[in-house]
């Protein structure tokens, strides 16, 4: 099977919202082609008529690298299909096994070519806002291999912003939550992501200006879950509360 092949599958599967099994064993994909084979993915979604509007990281967690046997982190695209309102009620039916994570979102103010310090970082980000994001891998079970998860574009499937405001650097240590229906669910700090939350879009810096990819001037970087992801059902309202940050959520229709 070619790598374009693989990436319509996965996309009609997102499409659909009907999993396939996993492919990377069966076909020996790298971590180089699994990449190229999310681009081919996207690179769908643009032709239908999709925007970029950021990126997500994911791994930003040792603990989940540890758990993944895996060094670096891993990045995938966002859309603004993907995009939902604060407040809006979605369909959980055009997703196929939905989990939400609550975490940090950074809009860049610069356009970026290059691998960037976290000394100078601020000087392209002007914007923060709490946010949530919503995962949905496409193969069954929810069960992958990391060339199999980056292919997908990591799971990416929707997202949610706050409030923005202006960039704060002293934001290391905040407390964080996901909440359904007014109740925590997940807690943890914001250290959780790789120790202070703008080292993501450091981290995303050196990988785009590695793969050749320009981070543009308004789109945003969501940092990555400081907690475990949460499956979503119906009748549900979902929040990210984010100390100092503010909230922002969603509901979900009933069945």
């Amino acid at each position: 099977m070619t790598k374009q092949e693989i990436a319509q599958l996965l996309d009609q599967a997102a499409k659909d919202a009907k999993p396939i099994r996993q492919m990377a064993a069966e076909h020996k994909i790298s971590l180089d082609a699994a990449y190229e084979i999310q681009q081919l993915s996207i690179n769908r979604r643009l032709d239908r008529g999709e925007k970029i509007t950021g990126f997500k990281l994911g791994f930003t967690s040792r603990a989940k690298m540890e758990q993944m046997n895996v060094h670096d982190l891993i990045w995938g695209v966002l859309t603004d299909a993907m995009v939902l309102q604060a407040n809006e009620e979605v369909d959980l039916k055009r997703w196929i096994h939905p989990r939400a994570e609550p975490e940090i979102a950074f809009r860049i103010s610069k356009d970026i070519t290059e691998s960037i310090g976290l000394k100078e970082i601020t000087n392209y980000v002007d914007k923060m806002a709490p946010a949530v994001e919503i995962i949905d891998s496409r193969y069954e079970n929810f069960k992958f291999s990391l060339e199999d998860v980056v292919a997908d574009n990591c799971s990416s499937t929707g997202y949610v912003v706050g409030n923005w405001q202006d960039v704060n650097e002293n934001i290391a240590d905040l407390d964080i939550a996901l909440k359904i229906n007014d109740e925590v669910v997940e807690e943890g700090k914001t250290a959780a992501i790789l120790s202070n939350p703008l080292q993501s879009v450091v981290e995303l810096t050196r990988l785009a200006s590695k793969a050749g990819t320009k981070i543009e001037a308004g789109q945003i970087v969501m940092a990555g879950a400081a907690t475990a992801a949460v499956y979503l059902d119906y009748e549900q309202r979902v929040e990210a509360d984010v100390e100092k940050l503010g909230k922002v959520g969603f509901k979900t229709k009933a069945q």
